[in-house]
Order: C-alpha cells, then structure tokens, then sequence
C-alpha cells in the first residue's frame, strides 16, 4: 500500500466585518465563511489542516476578529492563520493566545509540523500598508528553519504573492521584496511549494524555480483587469479553497494543488452503467 497523502487546505481574505455589516457595502462576508468551514467540514478525505493564508478580519477591530473567532468555532479541523494587510498583529496575537509563533513579539510567523510535512507561515503584513516585505528576522527565520530539517519536505504560506498577475492596482502592491525570499527558496530544495492569497483568484506559476500559487477567496473575486480598463474593482464570481494534496515518494515527493469549489452542484454521476458500457 502506498503511504497516505497529505492533505493541507488553504483558505484566504475572509475579510469578516462586524455583525451586519457588508464589505464594500455588498459583500457578506460572514455568509460566505460560514459556508465555506461547512464544506471543509464535508470535505472527503478530511484534511489534515487549515491555512488561512491573511485578511481574516477587515478593518481591523476586536470585534472583527470576536466575530471572527466565533464562525470558525463550528470549524472541525486544526488550523492556523498569518496577517495580510488588513490584519493586526496584535489583534491575532490575542484572537489566536495559544499560535505556537516564532517570536514573541513582531512578526506571527510560525511553523507547523503535519505527517512528513513542514508547514511555515510567514507573516508578510507591513502596519498600515497594502504591500507586503518578509523583514530581516522572518528571512533570517526561515533560512534557519529550513535548513534545521533539510530531509522533510516544506511548503511556504504567505499573503503577498512574491510576484505580478497582471493585475495593475494589485501588483503595485505584492511582495515587494520578493527578491530577497528568491535565493533562501533556491538555496533549500526542500521547499516545493509557495502558497499565497490577497488577489482572490486561483493563479499559477513559478517562483525561484518553484510552484507558486494564489489563493481564491470564499466570498468575492478581484476583477480581472489585465489592461487597466476600470478602476480597481471586483467581482462576485463562485467561491473556492485550495487543497494542496501532497504524495510521498521519492526525494521530497509531489505536491499537487485542486481548487475546490465551495456550494452544492449536480453530480456525480457515473460514467458507466453497471454492465461497462458509457452512458
């Protein structure tokens, strides 16, 4: 029997508001994280753990994140959370007391041990700023961590995706020195994956020689304006998480990425009837 893959999902910019309120005047955001811990709840196979890879709350208020922490409440798997810049610091620190983080204080980096996995989170929120920096000790940090187990496979998470999309008014404000992460990548090939959100689309490609993604987010999508058409905008388009399922196997094994789509659809349905033939 081959060893059992590991499942690790990633959901991203929940942007919950206080109670009533609506993001952008349109967005129930609430809604949508609700449905969205139901369907990793019904999730088959369950996942092993959950990264919320930034913008948990949107302004950001203690209230927020109370209201926060009780839609995650019915959430039945383990998990953990990195800022985006809609974040606090601060206010994570105590919405989430118990976070095993690398520092005790600046940036909520931390590292978390599934099966055959390392998982490091990395906190890429700058205070009161859109873009994203890894600052001196995460980079330090995570040279460091990687190199203390160089024989278990890692994937990074992060908010600020470490390159453009394409999509002007978001990329003016990504990881703007995602030069410096570069060679840390390069220098441990333990790492095969680097997972981010903050633009709520599914995107693809790669990063120092590594597979790169981005998060979609359960409850509204920036557009895609890949010629600066509109001003920045976005769009209600159908909801999803990733589930990063990783194989083991030889060398550090395969990392493969499914985007799931959050709500009830028709299916399935066989493709064969019982005696073989197609339908």
């Amino acid at each position: 029997m081959s060893p059992k893959p590991v499942h690790i999902a990633q959901i991203s910019d929940l942007h919950i508001k206080p109670p009533g309120s609506l993001a952008y005047g349109r967005v129930d955001t609430a809604k949508a994280l609700e449905r969205c811990v139901a369907a990793l709840n019904e999730f088959d196979p369950t996942p092993d753990f959950v990264v919320i890879s930034g913008d948990l709350a949107d302004t950001p208020t203690s209230e927020e994140y109370q209201y926060l922490m009780r839609l995650l409440a019915p959430l039945k798997l383990p998990f953990a959370g990195i800022p985006g810049n809609h974040d606090s610091r601060e206010l994570m620190r105590a919405a989430f007391p118990s976070a095993c983080y690398a520092f005790a204080f600046g940036a909520l980096n931390q590292r978390v041990e599934v099966a055959g996995l390392d998982l490091l989170l990395l906190d890429s929120s700058v205070y009161r700023n859109p873009h994203g920096e890894l600052d001196g000790p995460t980079l330090q940090w995570l040279d460091e961590t990687l190199a203390a187990s160089p024989d278990r496979p890692a994937l990074l998470f992060l908010h600020h995706p470490p390159f453009k999309a394409g999509i002007w008014h978001m990329d003016r404000q990504n990881l703007l020195n995602a030069a410096d992460l570069a060679p840390i990548v390069r220098r441990h090939p333990r790492v095969q994956l680097i997972a981010t959100g903050h633009i709520h689309r599914a995107t693809l490609t790669m990063f120092a020689g590594v597979p790169t993604t981005i998060c979609p987010a359960p409850n509204h999508a920036v557009d895609l304006d890949l010629v600066e058409r509109l001003p920045p905008s976005f769009r209600i388009e159908p909801p999803a998480f990733h589930l990063h399922a990783w194989f083991p196997g030889e060398g550090y094994g395969t990392v493969v990425t499914h985007q799931v789509p959050i709500g009830s659809f028709d299916g399935p349905h066989p493709f064969f009837a019982a005696d073989g033939k197609l339908l």
